[in-house]
């Protein structure tokens, strides 16, 4: 049986988001998470039934549980870097409060 060399199955460490996560990372995998279930429901729904066979009953929840547990488990090893992305232009800018959305203060230059 083969199996996967050590130095393959790590995660690049600009990939990999922080073992303790704030909020922000937090949300930043989770968000990551939802995009490659998205990915892996299309692509399973796509590719997973063959021509003519009627689905057995349950499989779909079957099916939901499975590719939800595996795109939570890719996005914890850093998925496809999204979630670093974000936690990265979320710790870059989080001193600098409200500008970083596009507010302005009431007062405009002009008057």
């Amino acid at each position: 049986m083969s199996s996967i060399p050590s130095s393959l199955a790590t995660v690049s460490p600009d990939l990999a988001t922080p073992a303790a996560l704030g909020r922000g990372p937090k949300a930043a995998r989770e968000f990551e998470a939802c995009l490659i279930g998205s990915l892996l429901e299309s692509l399973e729904k796509t590719f997973a039934a063959l021509p003519g066979e009627d689905a057995l009953p349950g499989a779909d929840d079957y099916n939901y549980l499975g590719t939800r547990a595996l795109a939570g488990a890719v996005a914890a090893r850093g998925g496809f870097g999204i979630a670093a992305m974000i936690s990265r232009y979320l710790t870059a800018h989080e001193s600098k409060g409200p500008e970083v959305i596009g507010e302005t203060s009431n007062a405009s230059p002009n008057t």
